[in-house]
């Protein structure tokens, strides 16, 4: 039985470097899987208190480079990023469900630069997105609607589906013009895109189909095989979804976050008409949250890319066709980097300076190493001011006309201080909340009323 020996650099100038550090011993096929938990960035905040900022693991037979700082994301995705990292690494659900040919996983090179400047110049683009707005308002209106609806009757919603249901149908109708028969596939395919196969690091059963991950594969392309080759939709759909329902949980569990930026809205907005999106420029408060949720939950909690030619970073010899795994969960907590790093504070994001800070400065564009929440460089979200600006929308929205009140496990809505939502994590791509949030509206503002009329 063969087993891939640790790689050595083939290039005479690397040869004298040494890898990055390793936990011993490494097991025969299965490599250092065993020590992998389904949250897989704790796994890997654990190990790096053990083997420093950057170790190397196996995953099988794939070589695997761990990189657990900013100074460390900045060497990989921005000094090496032109040679070495410029490609993202493609689980077998990927591949196979996109036909090995997914927007957002295409290999850097002329194609790449072409789907890039066709969505960035076509689809992105300031002129569609804002001829785009009052689309994105109605799908809005339909949650509020809704919520309104359940107010009245006093009756729990399931605010997570909601959500769901919301960024598919803005994303979809904008995309495609269709919407709730693609809902459960959006689910499916993000959940699926999270996990891994055996076969994905165990390069014998690489032509295999093994267990029920490749039979659900098979599933979904018999299923959906006409949507899945659109693959566009999937990448914006369920990550708005969960960032939104992170951000409701946590504003459920800070009051007096939740009084100030009703606060705000109440300033600028009034109750008596509903929030526009014109109107997040002039709320900065709402703003800072939506940045405080995507640094405590960042939608790709390990950010994944390939090494496509061997280099040095940071001392070590990285192997060309190595897997390499950026922790931005572990930075944007670390506080290192961060004060209070626990502790929900949009204040910190704040443009003003004198109660920001440092951070105040800070934006999700990818400059900045210790908010990466929608990666850096070249393989960077492209879609991030389009979610940032329909979840301010919505939490703005929400804010003003609502409180939501969880459902205990009784079935009655939980009051004062034991109003709380869960904030415990299931594994998945985006890594949503692990408890769906079932809430019992409280309407709070006029707006409400002539929703229901509407």
């Amino acid at each position: 039985m063969y087993f891939r020996p640790t790689p050595t650099a083939k290039s005479k100038a690397l040869r004298h470097l040494p890898n990055p550090p390793s936990p011993k011993p490494r097991l025969p096929l299965v490599g250092h899987l065993h020590l992998l938990d389904p949250l897989i960035h704790h796994s890997l905040i654990r190990l790096s208190k053990r083997y420093g900022p950057i170790f190397s693991l196996y995953f099988g037979s794939m070589p695997t480079v761990v990189a657990s700082s900013p100074e460390l994301f900045k060497l990989f995705l921005q000094t090496h990023e032109a040679t070495s990292f410029n490609t993202r690494f493609q689980t077998s659900a990927i591949r196979r469900l996109t036909y090995d040919n997914s927007v957002a996983m295409v290999p850097f090179g002329p194609y790449w630069k072409f789907i890039r400047k066709l969505i960035m110049n076509d689809l992105l683009n300031a002129t569609t997105v804002a001829k785009l707005r009052p689309l994105r308002s109605q799908e809005i209106k339909k949650v509020l609607k809704v919520l309104a609806q359940n107010a009245e009757a006093q009756t729990p919603v399931d605010v997570t589906e909601e959500l769901l249901k919301w960024t598919n149908s803005t994303i979809s109708k904008m995309m495609l013009g269709e919407a709730e028969e693609i809902r459960h596939i959006a689910r499916e395919l993000l959940k699926i895109f999270g996990e891994y196969s055996l076969s994905d690091f165990i390069w014998p059963l690489k032509k295999l189909k093994v267990g029920q991950y490749e039979k659900r594969i098979d599933n979904i392309l018999g299923m959906y095989d006409p949507v899945v080759e659109r693959d566009f939709f999937s990448a914006g759909t369920d990550s708005t979804a969960v960032a939104t329902d992170w951000a409701l949980a946590e504003l459920i569990n800070n009051p007096r976050v939740l009084a100030k930026a009703r606060e705000e809205v109440y300033n600028v907005v009034g109750k008596d008409r509903l929030v526009e999106e014109t109107d997040i420029q002039n709320l900065p408060y709402i703003r800072a949250i939506v940045k405080e949720t995507f640094r405590m939950h960042p939608p790709l909690p390990v950010v994944k890319r390939k090494c496509v030619a061997e280099c040095e970073v940071d001392g070590y010899v990285i192997p060309e066709g190595a897997l390499i795994l950026f922790n931005v969960w572990a930075v944007q907590r670390d506080p290192k980097y961060w004060e209070s790093p626990l502790e929900f504070k949009p204040e910190r994001f704040l443009e003003n300076p004198a109660e920001a800070g440092e951070a105040g400065a800070i934006d999700l564009r990818g400059q900045h190493f210790t908010l990466l929440p929608f990666g850096s460089g070249r393989r960077m979200c492209p879609g991030v001011n389009l979610a940032t600006a329909g979840m301010a929308s919505l939490l703005a929205s929400l804010i003003q006309n609502f409180d939501l009140q969880v459902v205990g496990p009784t079935g009655k809505p939980l009051k004062g201080k034991d109003n709380r939502a869960s904030m415990e994590e299931r594994p998945g791509l985006t890594v949503p909340r692990a408890h769906n949030l079932v809430c019992v509206p409280v309407a709070k503002s006029t707006a409400t009323t002539k929703l229901l009329s509407s």
